[in-house]
């Protein structure tokens, strides 16, 4: 008899605990999976590395271009370069000359 009296405190106290996992594994689960997780981070940071990759192939690219343009301004002419953006650009060419192409430059 003794034991059914005790029941409601129980099961008041079981509740609680129930409760406290619950919530518990609902924090958890989000800490992993959810918008500001830990997957979601790990995807960002691979995102912010390929970009920085990018970002770096794009400003090198640009440098070498911008002292291409260097080279052909007037201050500074470089009649190597010269001839050679003429000859690709307008392929023109000597007579006596040979031209190898390179399919992987510019």
């Amino acid at each position: 008899m003794n034991m059914f009296l005790n029941l409601p405190a129980k099961f008041k106290n079981l509740m609680w605990q129930i409760a406290i996992v619950v919530v518990c594994i609902y924090f958890g689960f989000y800490t992993v999976n959810g918008d500001r997780g830990l997957l979601h981070y790990i995807y960002l940071s691979k995102e912010i590395a390929y970009a920085k990759q990018v970002a770096a192939k794009y400003h090198n690219e640009r440098v070498n271009l911008e002292n291409k343009v260097r080279l052909l301004s007037s201050e500074s002419l470089d009649l190597d370069l010269l001839d050679e953006r003429a000859k690709t650009v307008l392929n023109l060419v000597q007579d006596d000359e040979f031209i190898i192409v390179d399919e992987n430059s510019d």
